[in-house]
């Protein structure tokens, strides 16, 4: 069970390689991904036991230095938010309603979705993180009506501490074509 996850966003591609290896070695952590992200930026993600992700993070972040982008640590991560971002987690069939929320940055996807997936009872489709879409991230849920805005008002809650909403969609009944191209 994953207890705590932790991300740094760099601007360069060569010190994020750097930067994984000494968040590697700087705490017993398991490495999720460290790679490359548009547009020209890298991502490392890691999870563990809160204390060696704490440890991790400060290793990584003092040799980011400047190039850090962004950054996050979270203590109790939701069980579904790393499956949701590896996009493994079981299609659902149907649903009542589908949600969208996107963001500038990175980082403030992944704690919009932990909280979204905190705060109602919803399910996590996807965690897009900026490949492919300009350095954009988004997520997808889906659930019952009530429950799907609820769980983006808990995400756009986040984002008002966090800072760079783009958007955000709910969706009841969506047709199931639509549906079935968002899984």
């Amino acid at each position: 069970m994953i207890v705590s996850i932790g991300l740094v966003e760099l601007s360069s591609i060569a010190r994020g390689v750097e930067v994984s290896d000494a968040m590697l070695k700087a705490g017993q952590v398991t490495l999720s991904f460290a790679k490359p992200v548009c547009p020209g930026k890298f991502i490392v993600l890691v999870h563990g036991q809160v204390g060696a992700v704490k440890a991790a993070m400060a290793a990584g972040l003092e040799l980011g230095g400047s190039k850090t982008v962004n950054h996050l640590t979270i203590p109790r991560v939701h069980p579904t938010l790393i499956p949701a971002i590896n996009s493994v987690l079981d299609a659902p069939k149907q649903v009542a309603a589908l949600g969208v929320v996107e963001y500038f940055d990175i980082a403030s996807a992944i704690v919009g979705a932990d909280a979204a997936a905190k705060a109602a009872r919803v399910e996590l489709i996807e965690v897009r993180l900026g490949m492919g879409i300009g350095g954009k991230s988004f997520f997808k849920l889906c659930g019952e009506v009530a429950d799907v805005r609820s769980g983006v008002a808990a995400a756009l809650e986040v984002a008002g501490e966090r800072g760079p909403l783009v958007g955000t969609c709910v969706i009841p009944a969506p047709d199931p074509a639509l549906f079935h191209e968002m899984i």
